[in-house]
């Protein structure tokens, strides 16, 4: 399992990729950097890969899950509630390509601000 980490704000968070496609195709081009963008208790950034709806797309998420979400070429890290929530857990504006969780508590994110840098790369053991 290949594993990445993200970084902004002094914060750093591991994640551990699926072995879906999107998980091969947005590994296989780290190192990769963005500009935050908030939507409730998610992050998201656009990057330079255009990968398709998968057909195990979702909308409803789980703390932790980490999306790329094809309309807007993002990448997504859900960490709480977002504006489109029925209950308690993440809900995206529209289907996900879920490739990945984050290790430990995605909760730390909740202090990442409205356009910080952020950086993925391979994580270092």
């Amino acid at each position: 399992m290949k594993m990445i980490s993200i970084s902004t704000q002094g914060i750093s968070v591991e994640v551990a990729l699926d072995d879906s496609p999107t998980a091969q195709a947005i590994g296989g081009a780290l190192p990769l950097e963005g500009i935050v963008n908030r939507w409730g208790a998610e992050i998201y950034f656009e990057i330079p890969i255009r990968i398709k709806k998968a057909e195990e797309a979702r909308e409803q998420v789980e703390v932790g899950e980490v999306g790329y979400w094809p309309p807007g070429h993002a990448f997504c890290i859900f960490f709480g509630k977002t504006p489109a929530s029925q209950d308690e857990r993440p809900r995206a504006a529209s289907p996900v390509n879920v490739f990945g969780k984050v290790v430990g508590d995605p909760t730390v994110l909740r202090r990442v601000k409205d356009g910080s840098k952020i950086t993925i790369e391979e994580a270092h053991s």
